[in-house]
């Protein structure tokens, strides 16, 4: 009897191997690598001439009917310039009311993403530090808060509006430092203040040795082939270039700070820091850039903040330069679109955010839809 149960015993155990084997089979030693996620590759125009490939309507199966409405609405609204970048190549350029691709035009308050990026440069080199006080580049005394106070401000607070600086002086674009008075604590409040951005000039300055302009220039400008100047304007440094220098920067911003194959910024930190949410306080601007999809955010001139989307028309990781009278660098990743308009007002000569970015993209919709 014992016998028989051993032999039934060790039947039992070879079968069930048996049937192990066959239902569950060994697992592969070289599995199949998952495939990668397709990526559309750029195009960027070369360096040193006026070639820039263009992608037609048709191509895209967007709606060619839209575009006639699209130019009367631009033309209706005061603009020079207009272009669409799709994945790098053009897709609409138009001038308006005599401007031609040859003229410069002021970036106003766009320009500030030039700055952003430049400062991004100097901090990967190792010339500047984010958390570092501003009085380290620029000396102390160049406001007129007590010492203490001075050295409370970070590069960081200039890059974000919130250094606490007094916005309601008679003058907001002052940078004399009987301008530049205490308010609030730093980081404790959100204002669009225009003179803690321009004296991000004198803190690059101070940190790389060597002028603003020309580091600029070495560092971004004519490594991309943009064209253009600063240009000293009272207490504002206004940028003025072509249409398609500005397009240039944002093909840039698109490829996340590489030109082709040649990195212009490689620190991926500061890029994604600058081009997301800096602080709490205004949850729609980075580093000198607006950003679009967040539930609400803060605009220039007013102390509120306001429910909902930036540009509810807009994609939601659409990240944007804008400047006063309607200049707008539109960057919008999930699709491979750069954007560009330069002209007068619209209809607000706001700083920054205005009604004319949601009508915009309205037209654009209909035209890429």
């Amino acid at each position: 009897m014992k016998t028989k149960s051993l032999l039934l015993i060790l039947w039992t155990t070879v079968v069930f191997m048996s049937c192990s084997t066959e239902t569950e089979p060994a697992p592969n030693p070289n599995p199949e690598p998952e495939p990668e996620p397709e990526t559309q590759n750029l195009y960027f125009p070369p360096i040193g001439n006026d070639t820039w490939e263009s992608v037609s309507l048709e191509t895209l199966a967007w709606n060619a009917d839209q575009v006639d409405p699209l130019y009367t609405f631009l033309e209706d609204n005061n603009t020079d310039a207009f272009i669409i970048l799709k994945d790098g190549k053009i897709v609409l350029e138009q001038y308006f009311n005599g401007f031609s691709a040859s003229q410069n035009h002021t970036w106003n308050s766009a320009a500030k993403t030039l700055t952003s990026f430049t400062a991004g440069i100097a901090q990967e080199e190792g010339f500047l530090a984010l958390d570092d006080a501003s009085s380290d580049y620029m000396g102390s005394g160049w406001s007129s808060l007590t010492p203490e106070q001075e050295v409370m401000i970070t590069v960081k607070n200039h890059l974000t509006m919130t250094t606490g600086l007094d916005y309601t002086v008679s003058n907001s674009f002052c940078t004399d430092k009987e301008c530049l008075l205490y308010k609030n604590e730093p980081n404790s409040y959100w204002y669009y203040h225009n003179a803690p951005y321009t004296l991000l000039d004198a803190i690059i300055t101070g940190a790389v040795q060597q002028d603003f302009k020309d580091y600029f220039n070495t560092k971004i400008r004519d490594k991309i082939g943009m064209q253009g100047t600063w240009v000293k304007t009272g207490y504002l440094n206004l940028y003025f270039s072509t249409a398609r220098s500005m397009a240039r920067f944002g093909l840039l911003n698109l490829n996340e700070g590489t030109w082709e194959d040649a990195p212009i910024m490689t620190d991926r930190t500061y890029f994604n820091a600058m081009t997301t949410t800096s602080q709490e306080l205004n949850s729609s601007y980075g580093y000198l850039w607006w950003l679009n999809g967040k539930n609400s955010f803060r605009i220039p001139g007013s102390e509120d903040s306001f429910p909902g989307k930036l540009i509810p028309d807009a994609p939601d990781d659409l990240v944007a330069g804008l400047g006063a009278n309607d200049q707008k660098l539109y960057v919008v990743p999930s699709m491979g679109l750069v954007i560009v308009r330069m002209g007068d007002a619209a209809n607000s000569s706001e700083l920054g955010p205005t009604t004319f970015d949601n009508q915009l993209w309205t037209q654009l919709n209909a035209l890429m839809e």
